[in-house]
């Protein structure tokens, strides 16, 4: 009996250190980057194109527009993902964008929230996409997740950064009219 104590105990005492740690650090930061051999338009386009998004975002299935304009400020989506054979609905609020330069936006989960900005930065003919993004946690257990969530979620980051890379590269897509010439 008194095994069982100390064992209820030490649960007691790892349980209460768990959820302290989401006091302590209840969110999680990290920033990516990657360099693309395409120019910042074209990688513009290919990474702002919703047919596309599949190719590079792990479980991506659709975009669906609640509110605002797309791709504008202010603009509400619901964003679905299938992850390990399950249905994840993310609400994104665009919160910032400059065409071909950034974009920042909140992500919203029952589990966390997400803080999420991304840029791109011409240089010569090829464009550097940084990422940066904050995730906070909602709820005790999920701040304390987060110390132990940060590494692969940036591991996550890296990998849709990698297949997006791959992606504009790999376009062969004409996303720019043909210039026309008057007569």
């Amino acid at each position: 009996m008194v095994y069982l104590y100390y064992t209820l105990g030490i649960i007691s005492i790892l349980i209460i250190l768990f959820l302290i740690i989401g006091l302590i650090k209840p969110s999680t930061s990290y920033n990516c980057e990657i360099m693309v051999d395409k120019p910042i338009e074209e990688s513009g386009y290919v990474a702002q194109d919703e047919e596309r998004m599949s190719e590079w975002l792990e479980g991506f299935k659709k975009i669906e527009h609640v509110s605002g304009t797309p791709k504008t400020v202010g603009n509400v989506s619901n964003v679905y993902f299938t992850i390990n054979g399950k249905e994840m609905v993310v609400k994104r609020t665009i919160t910032a964008i400059k065409l071909f330069e950034s974009v920042e936006s909140v992500s919203e989960t029952d589990f966390m929230n997400m803080e999420y900005s991304v840029k791109m930065t011409a240089i010569g003919e090829k464009t550097k996409i940084s990422s940066s993004t904050t995730v906070k946690g909602n709820g005790m257990f999920a701040k304390s997740m987060m110390v132990f969530m940060g590494r692969s979620l940036k591991n996550q980051e890296e990998t849709n950064l990698a297949k997006l890379k791959n992606t504009i590269e790999a376009n062969t897509k004409k996303y720019f009219p043909e210039p026309t010439t008057t007569k």
